[in-house]
């Protein structure tokens, strides 16, 4: 499958609801659910209905807006969830199910063959009752499941007819991408279904994960914003969309990438979170450059150091000047900023002037103008000039 077809099921209105300070109400996610569909996003997926009285009011009134993205709930392998989900009119099913051994044993009690037939009965029953809508079936903890366990299951699943997609979901991060890859193409070649997957994050493999179940042939990764959820979350947005936009940004073109800080500030603001200093994209630090020979080549042509250009995603650069580690080149363009006229020589001593200042304290833009402007003969300006490429405030 080529990288550029494929969708985000977005989570965060449901992996991200078991977020430990993650606490939604309506309105917030009937507004989410709008910046998400601004944003493009294809699929939605929302708490079961069956979780709480608001869970189900929720789900219902997300369905009402009519979102250009597809609604989906995740729920157990019952019957009642089943019931319970389709009398909401969503669009999609996302069914899970146990398949490792610490699973079987402490969760639902049941053996393989036992799991098999409550899922082809409540699969085969979901489509009797909806022959249209969208059907995922899922193993939940995939990758500490048996590999002969799961493609029982899945073929078994498979050659019912009844599903979709099927989902793999490395539930506790410990998945690494050679696996996720060995596991997407063997259902990729023996189902021929659409693969979804779905990556926990404990061990800093989210994003990889994701990337390589791609690279095997996964229709659907599953996502949320700033990569809340359980424990440390899942794969983030913001993160595989970074990861792909680096290959070839024709693989996101599809998304208003303006949108992630937007979606990044809003996740924060309603859990209580900083964004951290080098999220991707996001990230305070994303587009700071700082050291003198990084400085000097970015001035020039900032693809020397940057991989991702801010303004795509409608973010500006930075270059720091008033510290120890600044470079000349950076202070002759900020003397071009403000429109004085110095010669090379006077430049490289106001920079070493910077420098033995910066050792004691880093000098703010505003200093940095006064001393161009003194040693220039100019009075300094009532304001200082915002530094050109300045961060823009999100």
């Amino acid at each position: 499958m080529p990288l550029s077809s494929f969708s985000i099921i977005e989570s965060t209105l449901r992996e991200g609801e078991q977020f430990s300070t993650a606490t939604f109400t309506t309105a917030q996610k009937l507004h989410l659910v709008e910046r998400l569909d601004a944003f493009g996003v294809e699929m939605i997926e929302m708490t079961s209905p069956c979780a709480s009285p608001g869970s189900d009011r929720d789900v219902r009134a997300v369905v009402a807006a009519r979102p250009r993205a597809r609604i989906l709930t995740h729920i157990r392998c019952h019957r009642d969830d089943a019931a319970r989900a389709l009398d909401t009119g969503v669009h999609g099913l996302d069914v899970v199910i146990g398949t490792s051994p610490q699973l079987m044993q402490h969760s639902h009690g049941k053996d393989i063959r036992q799991i098999i037939d409550l899922a082809l009965d409540v699969l085969g029953w979901i489509r009797a009752q909806s022959p249209d809508i969208t059907l995922r079936f899922s193993t939940e903890d995939t990758f500490r499941s048996r590999e002969s366990d799961l493609l029982r299951v899945f073929l078994a699943v498979a050659d019912s007819g009844t599903v979709n997609r099927l989902g793999v979901a490395d539930t506790v991060g410990v998945a690494t991408p050679a696996q996720v890859a060995h596991m997407v193409a063997q259902l990729v070649r023996l189902t021929g279904l659409d693969v979804e997957f779905h990556g926990h994050n404990d061990s800093g493999c989210a994003i990889a994960n994701a990337f390589a179940a791609l690279e095997a042939g996964a229709t659907h990764i599953d996502t949320t914003i700033l990569g809340i959820g359980e424990r440390n979350g899942i794969t983030p947005l913001g993160g595989l969309v970074a990861r792909l936009y680096t290959l070839n940004r024709a693989y996101v073109a599809k998304y208003d990438l303006r949108l992630l800080a937007e979606l990044d500030a809003l996740i924060a603001g309603y859990c209580g979170l900083t964004i951290p200093f080098n999220n991707y994209v996001t990230g305070a630090s994303s587009f700071i450059h700082k050291a003198g020979i990084h400085a000097k080549a970015v001035l020039a042509d900032p693809s020397t150091y940057e991989i991702l250009r801010p303004e795509d995603f409608g973010l500006e650069r930075e270059v720091q000047i008033g510290h120890r580690l600044t470079g000349w080149n950076a202070v002759r363009d900020r003397a071009n900023v403000l429109g004085l006229s110095l010669d090379d020589s006077t430049l490289r001593e106001v920079t070493q002037t910077i420098k033995s200042r910066a050792d004691d304290e880093p000098l703010s833009m505003a200093q940095v103008d006064a001393l161009l402007h003194e040693v220039a003969g100019m009075p300094s300006p009532p304001a200082p000039l915002p530094q050109r490429e300045g961060r823009k405030t999100r």
